[in-house]
């Protein structure tokens, strides 16, 4: 095929491509439209809003944290689309001003819908006699106690605030007294509920820095609040680890300890927090104009998913029942002889993720199985395939576990399996030091008559049964033999760090996959030129890669239809005339979060197609 040279279309590389940071943005946008999607049940659209507000927040201690260091280092180098790190923040902090504006913004019409559909969000001024005797009483046996307050002077310096907690910060005076007065801080811990449930009939919830300022004499007593504000601190969370470390779990777990103490990134605060307490805070923290975002509304707008708690089904998604694979019924629930007569693909959330769950427990009870190894990147909090695992290392099998810890914000948990596993005889590996062990396969050897079978599967999704029932991912059941075979070389690879030599019928990254991937996009570039139908289908998380963005242009620039899936970052521009004419491009944000990747060509066919 003749080569193609995108930039001999477009002569600068922002015409090329669409920034990473920005795209992201661009979708968390979309996320925050379902919040306003009146289709959507109202508590459901709550949801949406609090998960575009934990997206930003993520963002924030991740990418804009990364940002600032590049700055802060006197890097200058331009990302793909040419803008260099100080050029990036400066649009990320405008486009990251805008998005919570409009947030707070849908906030103020959600909580009056939820007022005029009986869930009632108050202040102080619209309680009564009889509800602050409750909430007194309330107080003082389930809040106050877990309360910490702080003055703040050169005897008690600004105490250190953890990544994402919350805080009051006050100037005090004495009741009747005309001093400057004090300043002091109160933590607002993470772990008392922010929505506190009123006692009553009624569906009414007050704040938790409402509450406390209302019985501030019991923190401070003699003293009246003059001026106010709620804020809420970000930090760094990005973690480093030192490649020569000789244990990695502990160096993990000092990691973690340095992050919750990461550099201040960014500050949000109310709106109308006086300067006085703005500037104490703000100096304290050592953050400029630029990392302060005033908030008009609820700061920390995350903690709105606790309204979810309310028993309110018709405010909800009807709730979805997933079906069973109807082939396993068939076999009596026999996994093994059901995947034993063909290969079986299973789409969650439709179809149960407790097939991958029961295939894991049959393996783990059955006497012919010899061995099983497993990967884990994320799982549930009681994980019934870690449990299975367990299990079966107890009954005798040789059990191996490949534990990502580099599975940003569950290192901690994923640690702590490490640990469990190795206490019930797995094997555990922290896969491989300067990769993310991010495949998911489940790898199981029975013994059947006088020979060895390899039952496999592979997922797009991670085995938490939690997230499987909201995330859209694939499982593949099989028994093939070279898959099997291309299985037990994966984990020897990630094991025995010997990369494996040749595989049948997998591609793994950062190996074969990008070379397998650009091939098969070249070929239908190639049938597209030689008159033959050709198509792409593909349907990912992102698609940042800009050689395999480069290829695209190339096989649209032959004539080749593309249909693109990309729920997140996508620095594809398509439409482009000359350069992406033929490439469409969707982004699906709806009840579950779209999780699955495929790739689908035509191979000489037009698609869809059987042969494809």
């Amino acid at each position: 095929m003749p080569s193609f040279d995108p930039s001999s279309v477009v002569d600068v590389h922002s015409s090329r491509f669409i920034n990473r940071e920005l795209s992201w943005l661009a979708f968390n946008e979309r996320v925050l439209a379902e919040a306003n999607n009146q289709r959507h049940p109202l508590l459901e659209r709550v949801r949406f809003l609090a998960i575009s507000h934990s997206n930003l927040e993520e963002f924030t201690c991740v990418r804009i944290a990364g940002l600032k260091a590049q700055v802060e280092g006197g890097v200058t180098t331009p990302s793909q689309d040419s803008l260099s790190p100080a050029e990036q923040l400066r649009l990320i902090h405008e486009k990251t001003r805008d998005l919570i504006a409009a947030q707070q913004a849908i906030w103020m019409q959600l909580r009056e819908t939820l007022q005029r559909n009986g869930i009632h969000v108050v202040n102080q001024s619209q309680l009564t006699a009889a509800d602050k005797t409750a909430l007194e009483a309330h107080f003082l046996a389930t809040i106050f106690p877990l309360l910490t307050p702080l003055a703040i002077d050169p005897a008690h310096p600004f105490p250190f605030l953890p990544n994402r907690s919350l805080a009051l910060a006050l100037r005090l005076r004495k009741d009747g007294g005309d001093g400057k007065g004090m300043l002091a801080l109160i933590p607002l811990p993470r772990d008392i509920p922010r929505f506190q449930r009123i006692p009553g009939d009624e569906s009414r919830y007050i704040l938790l820095g409402d509450i406390v300022l209302l019985f501030i004499d019991k923190l401070f007593p003699t003293y009246v609040a003059q001026s106010k504000g709620i804020f809420e601190v970000l930090r760094d969370s990005e973690i480093e680890i030192d490649e020569e470390a000789a244990d990695l779990m502990q160096v993990f777990e000092t990691a973690l300890r340095r992050r919750r103490r990461g550099h201040a990134i960014q500050l949000h605060l109310e709106a109308g927090m006086p300067d006085d307490l703005r500037t104490f805070v703000t100096t304290a923290l050592g953050l400029h104009d630029e990392d302060i975002i005033p908030v008009n509304g609820l700061v920390a707008l995350s903690d709105a998913t606790q309204l979810l708690a309310e028993e309110r089904p018709d405010l909800k998604f009807p709730v979805f029942n997933a079906r069973f694979p109807e082939r396993i019924r068939d076999f009596g629930g026999d996994h093994f002889a059901a995947i034993k007569a063909k290969d079986i693909l299973v789409h969650h959330p439709y179809e149960s993720f407790d097939v991958v769950v029961q295939f894991l427990r049959q393996a783990a009870r059955d006497p012919d199985v010899l061995a099983i190894k497993q990967t884990l990147y994320r799982t549930s909090k009681d994980s019934p395939i870690v449990r299975a695992l367990m299990e079966a290392a107890e009954a005798g099998k040789h059990v191996t576990a490949v534990i990502e810890l580099k599975a940003r914000f569950d290192e901690e948990a994923n640690i702590q399996w490490a640990r469990d596993l190795e206490r019930a005889g797995v094997q555990v590996v922290l896969g491989l030091f300067t990769l993310k062990t991010h495949a998911k396969i489940s790898l199981v050897v029975r013994r059947e008559g006088e020979r060895l079978r390899t039952y496999i599967h592979y997922g797009t999704g991670n085995y938490h049964p939690v997230t499987a029932k909201v995330y859209t991912d694939l499982s593949f059941f099989t028994c093939d033999g070279a898959l099997g075979q291309d299985a037990a070389k994966l984990f020897n690879y990630i094991t025995g760090y010997a990369p494996p030599q040749q595989m049948s019928k997998l591609s793994i990254a950062p190996l074969t996959l990008r070379s397998t991937l650009l091939g098969l996009i070249q070929q239908e570039a190639e049938n597209a030129q030689n008159g033959l139908p050709s198509g792409i289908w593909a349907k990912m998380n992102a698609l940042a890669d800009p050689e395999i963005i480069d290829a695209l242009y190339a096989a649209s620039a032959a004539g080749v239809p593309i249909r693109l899936v990309v729920r997140g970052i996508c620095c594809l521009r398509p439409g482009v005339p000359g350069l992406s004419t033929t490439i469409q491009v969707k982004s699906l944000i709806g009840r579950f979060l779209e999780h699955s990747r495929i790739l689908c060509v035509g191979t000489g066919h037009a698609l869809p197609s059987p042969q494809a």
